[in-house]
């Protein structure tokens, strides 16, 4: 059968079901379910229909009653790493690093509400025109983003980071190019030093990515405390784990909780790392005193176009929220508290690279002294649809190898 006859025939029944309040309001998903299959059955009488496009039905039924629509079926595609709804009538997802439009839309405008009205409440939050922006997550920790009208020109507007079913490894960072083996034993090597260590990147270039494989590297034996604005890492070999998640303000604008405030409770329950999802504002000056007061071995991104541009980026972000610092005081902050800086880019093939790992040396003369330690190189097989090329060395050793040599760790980086 066509789509478009399989979303017909899926419409008429959920129309039929809704004027049976008294079996929607009491029957159990499986009752519900049944029912669903005894009116596809009436309804196709003798016309031949594939079983699949039978069970395809009965699911866009229950789904659009009882589920998330349409959504439901895009979100059970392994190969989507990204969904964009702009507007009931438009839907974009990414596979492989391409965006495609799908032939599919959302039954109304206000079915498409609803629909986030379920993602949201789940979730303990609430979305409406007195609060029309709010992060939250799926209950399988995909990140989702909503935009309402009157801000958004378009109709609702649903982004979603689908949540892998698999968390990152290093190994796979290795398998897909973004680093080589000697370099993940060097990360090993200072993510267990306690190193500080924060990632750079734009926008998709696989951020929060590396962190989970990053993480991985952490002794399973030490108080980690996770904090983000919506929980999305997947840090799996810790028992003494604690995860923190940011809250929106409610529609009398009271009970936000910032990244910010996060930080300084987290400072108080004993954590050996503090790992920040991403830094975007004022609490970057929290985290850097966090780094700075003993919570060696912290962890965090934010975005930038390269290194130089993330530590500038954070100086405007401390400044923020403290305009009366210094500048040269804010600087000697960033210095001291960040050892590592790892670049990561979206390359023009959609590839995700490691472009750059920098040691930060300190603060001279006003300025950060960055120390190149690894860059990557395009090899002569580029082209300009496929970036070929490796990540290698500068020849400038580690200089601040003090966290190596407390640990016991005696080798050269």
């Amino acid at each position: 059968m066509q789509e478009e006859t399989l979303a017909k025939l899926a419409m008429e029944i959920k129309r039929f079901l809704l004027s049976d309040a008294v079996l929607l309001s009491r029957a159990s998903d499986e009752q519900l379910i049944a029912r669903i299959s005894e009116i596809v059955d009436y309804k196709i009488g003798n016309a031949r229909i594939l079983s699949q496009d039978k069970q395809r039905v009965i699911r866009m039924v229950f789904s659009s009653i009882r589920g998330l629509g349409i959504l439901d079926e895009i979100l059970s595609d392994d190969s989507i790493t990204e969904i964009m709804i702009n507007g009931p009538d438009n839907i974009f997802v990414e596979k492989s690093g391409q965006v495609y439009r799908l032939n599919r839309k959302f039954e109304s405008q206000r079915h498409l509400e609803d629909v986030i009205q379920k993602i949201v409440g789940k979730a303990g939050k609430e979305v409406n025109q007195a609060n029309p922006i709010v992060d939250t997550r799926l209950p399988d920790g995909s990140r989702v983003n909503v935009v309402l009208p009157p801000i958004s020109l378009l109709g609702p507007i649903v982004t979603i980071r689908k949540f892998s079913k698999t968390p990152m490894t290093v190994e796979q960072l290795i398998r897909y190019g973004s680093i080589t083996p000697d370099v993940a034993v060097v990360l090993q090597r200072l993510v267990r030093a306690k190193y500080n260590i924060f990632i750079s990147g734009g926008t998709g270039s696989g951020k929060t990515t590396f962190l989970n494989a990053l993480s991985n590297f952490i002794p399973g034996d030490e108080r980690i405390i996770t904090i983000e604005d919506s929980a999305e890492l997947q840090i799996r070999n810790i028992q003494n784990l604690v995860s923190l998640e940011t809250r929106n303000a409610n529609t009398s604008g009271k009970g936000e909780i910032t990244i910010r405030d996060l930080i300084k409770s987290a400072l108080r329950m004993r954590p050996e790392r503090i790992v920040v999802g991403e830094v975007r504002g004022a609490e970057a000056l929290d985290m850097l005193q966090a780094m700075n007061t003993g919570h060696d071995g912290s962890l965090s991104t934010g975005h930038a176009n390269s290194t130089k541009d993330m530590l500038s980026r954070l100086e405007t972000m401390v400044l923020q929220g403290n305009a009366g610092l210094p500048l040269a005081a804010v600087r000697q902050q960033i210095a001291s508290a960040l050892d590592i800086v790892i670049h990561l880019s979206r390359l023009r093939d959609k590839s995700r690279k490691t472009m750059e790992i920098t040691e930060v040396l300190g603060c001279k003369n006003g300025e950060i002294i960055l120390n190149p330690l690894y860059v990557f190189k395009e090899s002569s097989e580029s082209t300009l649809d496929k970036v070929e090329g490796m990540l290698v060395r500068t020849g400038n050793a580690l200089q601040n190898d003090q966290k190596l040599r407390l640990r016991g760790d005696h080798g050269r980086i």
